[in-house]
């Protein structure tokens, strides 16, 4: 059977996926569905249902029988989105199932100009094994890895995927597993068993907090995010205003944060023994 991932987006150059110049991959499928996300066409997998082939204006989708799976032509592709606003369940059907070779292929022309890879999603943490062997290609080329993840995939007992992995950076979304709950559909111990593991192996770049004025206790979760990585001095904490844009339309009229609550949360952080801490 061929080891694939469906590759939604492949960013050549982005300097906010971890340390210096990274090349960004987007993976489609999460196991959260947050209410704020802000690229909810990538949590779910395409369901086969055609709507978007027809309505296609370049003819880059196309469908060998009804229900069967939505086959997606890279180089026809303007990028209109029409596909997406069509989606039934507002999922992405430009995908490309790419083997961890063919993958490495695509991103190999940008190495001359990059620090390495940030694998991202939806959640790339649902394909550790394809993970493992396209590491490993980029390690051989001289490439750091970084796994940008919301944490539910245990990593505990992944020896082989954490010995080609450089850094993680782990999505605290709450700091008590009812708020976690309510935001993510998902408990919060995965993400907390994952952050302590990763900072102890040396392997924790940042936590990410997305701060989201009363959805949940945003003063919680820093107290929480602070306590698990304050003894590890190398670890930052990076707490993310929400913003509108990009988010499902029945969550665009949620109140963004005053710039005084970001300083308030920072200032908790940096007294819970955060030694940095950006506010973005």
């Amino acid at each position: 059977m061929r080891l694939t991932a469906p590759v939604n987006k492949i960013i050549p150059f982005s300097a906010v996926d971890g340390f210096g110049n990274r090349t960004a991959i987007f993976l489609q499928g999460c196991n959260q569905d947050c209410l704020y996300c802000h690229n909810p066409e990538t949590i779910h997998l395409c369901g086969g249902c055609g709507a978007c082939v027809a309505a296609c204006p370049v003819g880059a989708l196309s469908q060998e029988r009804p229900g069967g799976p939505v086959s997606y032509d890279f180089e026809k592709c303007v990028n209109c989105d029409t596909c997406i606003r069509t989606c039934r369940q507002f999922s992405s059907p430009k995908i490309r199932n790419l083997e961890p070779q063919e993958l490495f292929e695509q991103v190999r022309p940008f190495f001359p100009f990059t620090d390495g890879i940030t694998t991202s999603g939806g959640e790339c943490g649902l394909y550790l094994d394809f993970l493992t062997e396209f590491y490993r290609l980029v390690k051989a080329a001289g490439k750091t890895t970084y796994m940008d993840t919301n944490g539910q995939v245990p990593l505990a007992g992944r020896e082989e995927f954490l010995a080609v992995t450089d850094k993680a950076m782990i999505d605290l979304k709450a700091g008590t597993e009812e708020d976690h709950i309510a935001l993510t559909g998902r408990g919060l111990s995965a993400a907390v068993e994952n952050i302590r593991l990763t900072a102890r192996l040396g392997k924790l770049y940042e936590i990410r907090t997305v701060v989201v004025p009363e959805l949940v206790d945003n003063r919680e979760t820093v107290r929480l995010g602070a306590s698990l990585i304050a003894p590890y001095p190398e670890v930052r904490y990076k707490l993310i205003r929400f913003r509108r844009y990009g988010v499902r339309e029945s969550f665009s009229s949620t109140k963004e944060p005053s710039g005084e609550l970001m300083e308030e949360l920072k200032a908790l952080a940096l007294a819970g023994g955060v030694k940095e801490v950006l506010v973005t």
